[in-house]
C-alpha cells in the first residue's frame, strides 16, 4: 500500500532551510506544503519556485492563516525568532523541529532518544556540533561511567557559517554544553566553535576530549565505532578519522562530517548533519502517524 506523504512547512529560506527543502523533496514520506520566508526574492524562495514548491514571504503568519498546509514545521530561523514562533506552533498543534539553539523543546539526537522525541510537540536539534559530538561522548560514557569532564571543539569552514550561525555563536556554545551535561549526567562540560577561514574551505571536524582515569580502550573503541555506524545511516558523510586514543588521562576522538551536497557544498558538513538529523526525525514521525512501527 502506498504511503501518503505527510506535509511539512519550512520557516526560514536561508542555507539550512533550503537544504532541508532539497532533502524533503527526496523523501518517500514527506512533502513540502509551504516554504516560508520574509523576502520573496531570496535565492532560497526563487529556487523553491523553480521546483514548483509553494512559497510565501509571510513566514509563520502564512501557517497561522492556512494551518492545513502542514503537519510538521521545521524552524530554520534563529533562536530569538523561535522563542516567538514556538507558542504559536504549539497552539496550532504542529509537531515542531527546531533547528535553532533556542532550547525550547526536548533536546534530540536521533541515535539517542528519537523514540521519546516523537511523543512531544517541540524537538530541539541542539546544534551541528551537538549532533556530531554528543552521541560519541555518550558512547564513551556508556562503557566508562566514571568520565569526569568532557570538552568538544567543532571546527567549521568560515564560508559555511552564514548570518544565522554567526548571530547565534553564544547560543551555539551554551546549548551544546547544556546538551552534553544533560545526556551525560555531568556538571562539567565545555563546547568551543572555531570558524576557520582557510581556502579552500575545510570540512567540518569535531574533537571530543573525555577525562577518564583508567579507561577500557577496547570497550570504548567498540562503543564509539558502533555509534558512528548508527549515525552514518542518516548522515552518510559522518566518520571517525582519529581515535579513540588515550594519553595524559584523556581519551580523544576526532570526527569528520562531509556534506551530501544536496544544496550546500560538501565542506558544509556542519549544516548537513543537523538537516539530516531533522529530516530523520520528521520521517520517523510521518511513519508513526501512518501507523507504521517505529524503526530503530
Amino acid at each position: 500500500m502506498k504511503l501518503n506523504k505527510l506535509k511539512v512547512g519550512i520557516i526560514g529560506t536561508g542555507n539550512i532551510g533550503t537544504d532541508l527543502l532539497m532533502k524533503v523533496l527526496k523523501s518517500s514520506t514527506l512533502e513540502c506544503g509551504i516554504f516560508a520566508g520574509r523576502n520573496i526574492e531570496s535565492s532560497g524562495i526563487l529556487r523553491a519556485q523553480q521546483l514548483g514548491v509553494p512559497v510565501t514571504d509571510r513566514s509563520i503568519e502564512y501557517i497561522v492563516e492556512n494551518p492545513e498546509c502542514c503537519d510538521i514545521v521545521f524552524d530554520a530561523t534563529s533562536a530569538s525568532i523561535h522563542l516567538k514562533n514556538a507558542p504559536i506552533l504549539k497552539r496550532f498543534g504542529k509537531f515542531t523541529i527546531d533547528l535553532t539553539p533556542a532550547q525550547v523543546g526536548m533536546f534530540c539526537v536521533p541515535v539517542i532518544n528519537l523514540e521519546d522525541a516523537l511523543s512531544v510537540d517541540n524537538v530541539n536539534m541542539i546544534t551541528c556540533g551537538g549532533q556530531a559530538t554528543v552521541p560519541i561522548a555518550c558512547a564513551i560514557s556508556q562503557v566508562q561511567p566514571d568520565v569526569r569532564y568532557v570538552e568538544i571543539v567543532s571546527t567549521i569552514a568560515s564560508r559555511s557559517a552564514g548570518p544565522g550561525t554567526r548571530d547565534n555563536i553564544d547560543e551555539f556554545t551554551q546549548t551544546t554544553r547544556n546538551a552534553l551535561c544533560k545526556f551525560l549526567g555531568l556538571e562539567r562540560c565545555k563546547a568551543i566553535i572555531i570558524l576557520n577561514p582557510a581556502e579552500p574551505p575545510i570540512t567540518m571536524h569535531n574533537t571530543i576530549y573525555a577525562l577518564i582515569d583508567k579507561p577500557d580502550m577496547e570497550a570504548i573503541k567498540r562503543s564509539v565505532d558502533e555509534m558512528a555506524q548508527k549515525i552514518k545511516k542518516y548522515v552518510p558523510g559522518y566518520s571517525i578519522v582519529s581515535g579513540p586514543v588515550y594519553e595524559n588521562g584523556r581519551v580523544t576522538v576526532t570526527i569528520e562530517v562531509v556534506g551530501s551536497g544536496d544544496y550546500l557544498p560538501k565542506y558544509s558538513g556542519n549544516l548537513d548533519i543537523i538537516t539530516c538529523a531533522a529530516v530523520e526525525i520528521a520521517e520517523q514521525y510521518a511513519l508513526m502517524k501512518a501507523g507504521s512501527q517505529w524503526k530503530k
